[in-house]
């Protein structure tokens, strides 16, 4: 689960706090998750509980403990600072909903959004977990994702990869009613130093405003938001 640093120990932490994060889980719900035997599982979720990474709740299952927020609080995240600085003028410019998604595991996570202050709009919230399947985001962060990822996803998806080298090769997606009934959206890569695309940037919103072909109306303003957000990483 999740990268490898090397360092066994670290790595196993890792995949027991990743595993309690998806949802509480049982000593046999880490191992199942982990891969790991039962004796470490319990050890490493014990050491993490005694620095308040992971937590009990009233049913004796491991969660997200109190020290993770404390630390997060903390955080310089450099997308989120950037976003912060475009995503306003984006959702100006397209009075819809804008968001910024990055790929957790299977899922694509909204790291950062707004919305227009009037009218109906498609509210996505900050830490929604959404899925690869379906969608322009989607689209867009399974596009330039790895390989492995892709062969795990594209059989459930609503798209093949047909689609995706479409995606590649106009730098864009754009997608209507696929996640979500009336909802249109459109969406472009985030890429950071390397080159490599760190996330998705979006604008989605009710079809009955934006089309069922909503990049010929927003992908430039889009594309235009996603360099500005990469000149500041």
């Amino acid at each position: 689960m999740g990268q490898h640093s090397g360092i066994g120990v670290l790595d196993k932490a890792m995949s027991v706090l990743q595993a309690a994060s998806l949802e509480p889980c049982s000593l046999a719900d880490l191992c199942s998750a982990t891969g790991l035997p039962r004796a470490t599982a319990h050890r490493l979720a014990i050491g993490l509980e005694t620095h308040r990474m992971l937590s009990r709740d009233a049913d004796g299952l491991w969660r997200p403990g109190p020290a993770l927020a404390e630390l997060a609080h903390t955080a310089e995240d450099p997308l989120l600072d950037a976003a912060a600085t475009v995503l306003p003028r984006l959702r100006e410019i397209t009075g819809e909903s804008v968001q910024v998604y990055r790929i957790d595991g299977t899922v694509r996570v909204c790291v950062a959004a707004m919305e227009p202050p009037t009218g109906l709009r498609d509210t996505v919230l900050v830490g929604a977990r959404l899925p690869l399947t379906a969608g322009s985001g989607a689209k867009v962060l399974l596009a330039w994702a790895d390989p492995a990822l892709q062969r795990t996803v594209l059989p459930d998806a609503a798209f093949g990869e047909r689609v995706l080298a479409e995606v590649r090769k106009r730098g864009w997606a754009q997608s209507a009613a696929e996640r979500e009934p009336g909802v249109a959206s459109v969406a472009a890569p985030i890429r950071g130093r390397d080159d490599r695309v760190v996330a998705a940037i979006s604008v989605s919103g009710p079809i009955d405003r934006m089309g069922r072909r909503p990049g010929a109306r927003w992908a430039a303003d889009l594309l235009a938001a996603a360099e500005a957000v990469q000149k500041r990483l």
